[in-house]
């Protein structure tokens, strides 16, 4: 049975898309079959993974088209690792959705059209706590939060777990914190362990050990369209990258047992 796992932080900038992007792909590469749902409008997890964002069908056509979502499903050049592609025409499906009866649960309903037997589902959250957000959450059993080691790192994360508690009241009783995974970590510097200590004490077993540090060659990958895992496998990006996703495994198989 698939996991479906939101990741989402309204800050822009904190390895949102990034995180997204390469935890897809590292699935992909263990050849664990997995599916990328770009719901930001930038398109930038699509770009990211090599696929063409002027497609017509995309998460706009699945959600305010009613298109057939495995209609949707781009193939990636990782073999275990497909996307539904977004595209700037998304921007204005949250006002086309405002009116809708059950709106919250448009993509809910379309995942659960998925026919692939894919065994996780990640959804790459637009920057901001408006409807598509809420219906990425309201589809998800858990949501992953990216953080960045910077001053301002808990601004704003109480808004993003108050929309979450709000899901979990009235939209999805089910949904889960799945973990909070610290981004572009400098261990050089006292802030970065000072707010990795701050977040080990809000979320204690629920903050990854594992730290995703400032990397060139990390911020270079999307623009070659390509996941760090594709782009340089030897960079100190991918290799965190990898031991993310192994932390990540090791952590669901527990919670299985």
């Amino acid at each position: 049975m698939k996991k479906i796992i939101a990741v989402a932080n309204q800050k822009g900038g904190v390895g949102k898309t990034t995180t997204a992007v390469n935890l897809a792909a590292g699935l992909g590469v263990s050849e664990i079959p997995t599916l990328l749902i770009d719901m930001d409008p930038q398109a930038n997890a699509t770009q990211g993974c090599g696929v063409d964002n002027n497609s017509k069908k995309t998460t706009y056509e699945v959600l305010i088209n009613d298109s057939d979502i495995n209609s949707a499903i781009a193939e990636t050049e990782i073999p275990y690792l497909d996307v539904i592609p977004s595209s700037p025409r998304l921007v204005g499906a949250e006002i086309e959705m405002v009116s809708e009866l059950s709106r919250e649960y448009f993509l809910k309903g379309k995942i659960e059209e998925l026919t692939d037997e894919y065994e996780y589902v990640i959804i790459d959250c637009p920057p901001s706590l408006g409807l598509l957000t809420v219906n990425s959450l309201t589809a998800s059993d858990s949501v992953l939060i990216p953080i960045q080691c910077e001053y301002y790192a808990m601004e704003g994360l109480g808004q993003l777990l108050n929309t979450v508690r709000l899901v979990q009241k009235n939209l999805n009783k089910d949904l889960q914190i799945e973990g909070v995974l610290l981004t572009m970590f400098d261990t050089r510097l006292r802030l970065s362990n000072e707010v990795a200590d701050e977040l080990s004490e809000h979320f204690q077993d629920k903050l990854y050990k594992s730290k995703i540090r400032r990397n060139v060659r990390l911020g270079e990958s999307p623009s070659h369209g390509k996941p760090i895992i594709l782009y340089d496998a030897s960079s100190i990006g991918a290799q965190d990258y990898m031991d993310f996703v192994g932390e990540f495994l090791e952590n669901d198989s527990q919670e299985k047992k």
